[in-house]
C-alpha cells in the first residue's frame, strides 16, 4: 500500500530515541520528511544524522512555551510546508501515591500535559485540509499501571483533550488521535521492569498476560504511527488505538 507520505512534512517531538525515533524512522522510510526534537542539542543532531537527510533535528523541551512555534518554524524553513504533528515525551517519573512529589507532578504537567497542549494547539492554527495532530500516549489511558501513579493521572486528560481536539478540527479536514503502547521493548519499559527485585520474572509475567506472548518493537509501533498519521488513514479521527498485542481487556 502507498501510504501516500511521499514529501509530506511532520514535526515528532521526543524522537531521540524510543517510540518518537521509531514513528520519525518509519516515517521517512515511507518517504516523508521530518523535524524531530529533543531536548540535547548534540543527541538530537546525531538522531537526525542518523535518519539521513530527510531529518532535521531541533533542541526543544516539551515544556519551553517556544517550542511549538520554533518546530513548525524549522518544519516550514527546511521543507517548505507542516503537514502534521506527532507529540511524543519520555514517561514521567514512576512511583505509587505516596512517592511522587509536587515537583515531579508539576515537572510532568508541564512536559507531559501542557507541553503537549501548547503544541497541540499551535499545529492547529498551523494546519490546513489533511493535516493531523498524533499523540503518544499509554494504556493507561483505559486501565491504570501500578507503579506509574503520574502517567495513570495525567494521560487519560491528555486523551480526552484530544478527544475534544477531534471534534473541534474535523470540520477543518484536521484529523486528530492518539497511540496507547503498552509493552514496547523500548529503554523505558526495561527500566520499569528494572525495579522488580526479579526484571526476567517480571517480564515473563508481563508477555504471559499479552495474547501474542511478547513485548512488541519499536518498529512495530512506528509502521502503526506511520499509518495513522499518512493520508491512507484519512477517515481515521477521534481514536486512541492501542498498540499493546492484545494485552487490554476491554473492546
Amino acid at each position: 500500500m502507498d501510504l501516500g507520505l511521499k514529501d509530506r512534512v511532520y514535526v515528532v517531538t521526543g524522537a531521540t530515541r524510543g517510540l518518537g525515533n521509531a514513528a520519525a524512522r518509519e516515517l521517512v522510510a515511507d518517504g516523508a520528511k521530518v523535524i524531530i526534537s529533543g531536548r540535547d542539542e548534540k543527541t538530537v543532531t546525531d538522531a537526525a544524522t542518523a535518519l539521513g537527510p530527510n531529518a532535521v533535528g531541533v533542541a526543544a523541551d516539551n515544556a519551553d512555551p517556544a517550542a511549538a512555534a520554533q518546530l513548525v518554524k524549522a518544519a516550514r524553513q527546511h521543507f517548505g510546508r507542516f503537514d502534521g504533528i506527532l507529540i511524543s515525551v519520555g514517561g514521567p517519573a514512576p512511583g505509587f501515591v505516596a512517592d511522587n512529589t509536587d515537583e515531579q507532578w508539576t515537572a510532568a504537567f508541564e512536559s507531559v500535559f501542557l507541553g503537549a497542549v501548547r503544541l497541540a494547539r499551535t499545529a492547529a492554527a498551523e494546519l490546513g485540509e489533511g493535516g493531523v495532530i498524533g499523540f503518544v500516549l499509554s494504556a493507561s489511558v483505559h486501565e491504570p499501571i501500578p507503579g506509574l501513579t503520574i502517567s495513570n493521572g495525567l494521560r487519560p486528560g491528555l486523551a480526552g483533550f484530544a478527544k475534544s481536539l477531534a471534534d473541534e478540527l474535523g470540520p477543518r479536514g484536521i484529523r486528530v488521535l492518539g497511540l496507547l503502547p503498552s509493552r514496547i521493548d523500548t529503554d523505558r519499559v526495561r527500566e520499569l521492569d528494572g525495579l522488580s527485585p526479579d526484571p526476567d520474572a517480571t517480564r515473563a509475567a508481563n508477555e504471559s498476560r499479552i495474547p501474542l506472548r511478547r513485548y512488541g518493537t519499536p518498529d512495530e509501533f512506528g509502521r502503526a504511527a506511520a499509518f495513522l498519521l499518512s493520508p491512507a488513514a484519512s477517515y481515521l479521527t477521534g481514536i486512541m488505538l492501542p498498540v499493546d498485542g492484545g494485552m487490554r481487556s476491554g473492546f
